[in-house]
């Protein structure tokens, strides 16, 4: 199970770059139209969205967690 956990942290840090690739595209490129720009800002949410997923599920394996306390 561990190993599930080990790449479940590596998908939760590319999504978190890809998020902020998002972000940086939406606020960089001053020739970026502003509907191109929303379309940019409502996927990084939805990869952020993803990402918290991921760690809630990376979480959800941890064995340090103990349940019924």
């Amino acid at each position: 199970m561990e190993d599930v956990k080990a790449r479940l942290e590596s998908i939760a840090e590319e999504l978190a770059d890809l998020a902020l690739d998002r972000l940086r595209q939406a606020s960089d490129d001053a020739s970026t139209d502003a509907p191109e720009r929303a379309r940019l800002v409502a996927e990084e949410r939805r990869i952020t969205r993803a990402r918290r997923s991921v760690e809630k599920a990376v979480s959800l394996l941890d064995d340090r967690v103990t349940f019924g306390e």
